[in-house]
């Protein structure tokens, strides 16, 4: 078969080979943290905090931490702090010179750039850290606490708290570094993957018992599912190719006629920003209902309600519309027409039909603009569809948030990404890559 000499020709590669032993060996380690609880907290009270973080936000939270949140673990915050820290660094690069000067400074600028997420990252921790303490407090029973000294407490757990975010996070960059794949987003994938199974274990214990709907319910769920995947792999996939030719230039600085050399392509995505929009839309998701919650009047507890459920309309409306508008923002940061505009003219490349310089930047500006539209009008649905799944097809919350939103696209993502490096290896050995089909070629001594 075809996919077993795939897995031998990996095998063959003593330098892949051992990529992917690190790497599996660094997201076990991972795991294994996920499960240790803080010192001074007593494993067997933890039923409501599970209870907590079986649905809405918190859930979301759960899942991203592969269920360290809801098992007071030493990993309880995950990777998230580091994330919101590296989207706080990107942000801030827009504005602040220095942060720009880093951008230009190469390799140097960037070790400099990933020193200042670091820090930022746990000063974050430092300030989650006692609210996730606090909330123990909250949800746990009197019983559950071992320490007695609650000072002593706090202050331990939220050092173990931020070393834990710092230890995953170093597992995430030695992954990058000495395995194969992007790190972060590795942790953040094993850690949504950890709790598919569960998942789809409760809701099909609840579709098979009582009227739930039998085997019958359970495969048109899982058709919708794979439904979802391909179009998440097509909404990562798609690019629209922009021809690129190229010319010599006359001795007064223009373009001869007669273009020489084959044609090339600009590849634009139709989704340029992946999945931060939803990352972005989700952190000011949690905004109405925290400053609703800050007023004790009918409205606004309605408000605070209503923005709580994240399978309610009005959530989910809000998010949608949230997520198109991230999307433009994300991509203008992202993708720079000036400077592909200016790269192209100082190589003597052309668009036909399309002069070079400004002509050339307002061009794909404006091709980058038309095909952002249907790209965040997608991403947005693929975002809002486990709501639909909820309310249409009656799925278990912690079932359905695997049915679209950040979790299913970091997932589609991650594995698309990790596939091709290994694809990448493949090739330069001279066989044929996990995404191609065919014979292994023949290695040219």
């Amino acid at each position: 078969m075809k996919f077993i000499d795939t897995i031998k020709n990996i095998w063959k590669i003593e330098e892949l080979k051992n990529r992917i032993l690190v790497t599996l060996g660094l997201l076990l380690v991972y795991r294994f943290g996920a499960q240790i609880v803080l010192p001074g907290v007593d494993a067997s009270e933890l039923a409501n905090l599970g209870t907590q973080a079986q649905d809405g936000i918190l859930g979301l939270l759960n899942a991203f931490t592969g269920g360290a949140f809801a098992n007071a673990s030493v990993f309880a915050l995950g990777i998230m702090p580091y994330i919101s820290a590296s989207i706080v660094v990107q942000l801030m690069g827009i504005a602040i010179p220095y942060l720009q000067k880093l951008q230009k400074e190469g390799e140097s600028g960037r070790k400099k750039i990933n020193q200042i997420t670091r820090w930022l990252t746990i000063a974050i921790t430092l300030v989650q850290g006692p609210g996730y303490i606090y909330n123990l407090f909250a949800t746990l029973p009197a019983e559950a606490f071992v320490i007695p000294n609650q000072t002593v407490f706090v202050v331990s757990s939220v050092i173990i708290i931020s070393t834990g975010c710092v230890f995953a996070m170093w597992l995430g960059e030695k992954i990058t570094d000495k395995g194969i794949g992007n790190g972060i987003s590795l942790l953040i994938m094993v850690g949504i993957i950890a709790t598919l199974p569960q998942s789809f274990v409760q809701n099909f214990s609840s579709r098979v018992s009582g009227d739930g709907g039998g085997m019958i319910m359970v495969l048109i769920e899982l058709v919708i599912w794979f439904v979802i995947i391909l179009a998440s792999v097509l909404l990562v996939m798609a690019v629209r190719q922009i021809p690129v030719q190229y010319a010599r230039r006359t001795a007064s600085g223009g373009y001869e006629k007669n273009v020489f050399g084959s044609r090339q392509y600009i590849p634009l995505k139709l989704n340029a920003s992946g999945v931060m929009p939803i990352i972005f839309a989700q952190a000011i998701m949690f905004v109405p209902a925290a400053v609703a919650g800050l007023s004790n009047s009918e409205t606004s507890q309605g408000i605070a309600a209503a923005f709580s459920d994240i399978f309610g309309l009005w959530y989910n409306v809000l998010f949608a519309l949230l997520i198109i508008v991230f999307t433009y923002f994300y991509t203008a940061i992202t993708v720079p027409t000036n400077k592909m505009a200016d790269d192209l003219k100082r190589s003597g490349g052309f668009i036909p039909g399309i002069r070079p310089g400004s002509e050339t930047s307002e061009y794909l500006d404006r091709i980058m603009s038309q095909i952002t539209l249907p790209g965040s009008i997608f991403l947005a649905l693929i975002a809002i569809f486990p709501a639909i799944a909820v309310k249409l097809l009656n799925v278990q919350q912690g079932w359905a948030l695997f049915f679209g939103g950040t979790s299913l696209l970091i997932m589609v993502g991650v594995a698309i990404d990790t596939m091709q490096q290994v694809n990448s290896y493949l090739l330069n050995r001279h066989y044929d890559g996990l995404m191609k089909t065919g014979k292994n070629r023949k290695a040219v001594a």
